[in-house]
């Protein structure tokens, strides 16, 4: 039967590979963030644990080990994901680690089969592990267990050692062609043909990313008014650009809320047998709280006593708003870069054609420039610098238009 991932010939041409011989006993998925590197480890997982007596037809997706897979039951397959404040993925006690943590995983891989096949451990997001928790995995990835078959999903695989990277057979993914996209969410029956093409732009080829936006339409309206504040501010002076920075990461704070709220799966996976996809969430909702420029009751005032953002707010989630704030901005340059050179076509989100245009003219150069201190200021979001900071500094040194100027 067909793997349920798409728009990755390469990748499933090496899965259905591996399913036919012997499987490696630690794969590397990486790539964006929703592009589908968790749907292509769950097809392995299910093809490895499949129990058609023919190979050439695993996964099956109609025995018991299929249908365990797929309602994420299977004794035999352990998944891990980051957790806690920080979204980490936790090396654990030494002497009684906890589920869902790294020695907790290397214990449970140590014990027999339960149905007495083979063992999948998927660790998703491997690049949230730090260097104690990848050490201690590294033992195992070097001589794992007979019939063990772990599986790296990440995002970052530069974050993972040197080590972890040369024990694995890694498979790159890239993003998913639009048509692809469009018809996963056809199949999903989570948005019609004209959604599902703007979704698939919006979404740069990622899946999981067009699907979350698909069940939260309120933050594609919160997208949308932050990309237009964004164009306004072409044409707006350093005070006017430093009062609205904390109202506009406020907002992408909400839609990281709507997106959470949404009901995400832990894959894109049909029901078995019926070519429906599950709409199942495995995963908890995690609340993002970022103040906007209003004071809020127990709010506590910035460094200058002005109200601003949220004490109480986890770091992480403070440089999540960010991260997610510096995305959009990323696709907003981009696409006034586009309407600049006459590539209108090639646009991200066409629905802010009539706002690039009205922008008065930005020079190419200092947009493409801008570009660099954007995907350099994500990195230090990621780096623990303080995101209203750097936000701060991105916004003053946003271009200007020619008027403006």
């Amino acid at each position: 039967m067909p793997l349920l991932t798409r728009g990755h010939e390469a990748a499933t041409s090496a899965v259905r590979a591996m399913l036919v011989r012997a499987a490696p006993h630690a794969v590397l998925v990486s790539g964006p963030a929703g592009v589908g590197k968790t749907t292509l480890a769950l097809d392995l997982a299910a093809g490895l644990l499949c129990e058609a007596a023919d190979v050439a037809t695993r996964p099956c997706r109609e025995c018991r080990g299929c249908r365990l897979v797929e309602r994420g039951v299977h004794a035999d397959l352990h998944r891990i994901v980051p957790s806690g404040a920080g979204n980490q993925i936790r090396i654990g006690d030494r002497r009684d680690p906890e589920p869902g943590t790294i020695r907790r995983l290397i214990a449970d891989l140590a014990l027999l089969p339960v149905e007495g096949g083979a063992r999948v451990a998927i660790v998703e997001r491997a690049d949230r592990m730090n260097e104690d928790a990848q050490s201690a995995l590294l033992k195992t990835l070097e001589e794992p267990p007979a019939g063990v078959t772990i599986l790296l999903c990440a995002d970052r695989e530069d974050q993972l050692l040197p080590t972890v990277r040369s024990r694995c057979v890694r498979l790159r993914l890239g993003p998913v062609p639009t048509r692809d996209v469009e018809a996963i969410l056809g199949d999903l029956e989570v948005a019609d043909p004209s959604t599902a093409s703007r979704l698939a732009r919006l979404s740069a080829g990622r899946p999981g990313v067009a699907r979350a936006w698909a069940l939260a339409p309120e933050a594609i309206t919160a997208r949308g008014e932050i990309a237009r504040s964004l164009l306004d501010l072409t044409g707006a002076g350093p005070a006017r650009r430093l009062s609205i920075g904390r109202e506009l990461l406020g907002r992408a704070a909400e839609i990281l809320r709507e997106l959470d709220r949404a009901d995400r799966p832990t894959a894109l996976t049909p029901t078995a047998g019926r070519g429906r996809r599950s709409r199942r969430s495995a995963a908890a909702t995690v609340p993002v709280v970022v103040a906007g420029t209003q004071a809020v009751e127990g709010e506590q005032p910035d460094e200058d006593g002005e109200p601003g953002r949220d004490l109480r707010a986890p770091a992480a989630d403070r440089r999540r708003a960010a991260a997610t704030f510096v995305e959009i901005w990323r696709d907003v340059t981009r696409d006034l870069l586009l309407v600049g050179l006459g590539e209108e076509r090639r646009l991200r989100d066409p629905g802010l054609l009539d706002d690039l245009r009205a922008v008065k003219s930005v020079s190419a150069t200092a947009l493409s420039a801008f570009l660099v201190r954007l995907d350099d200021a994500s990195e230090l979001i990621e780096s623990n610098v303080s995101p209203e900071l750097a936000v701060d500094v991105l916004l003053l040194a946003w271009p200007r238009g020619a008027e403006a100027a």
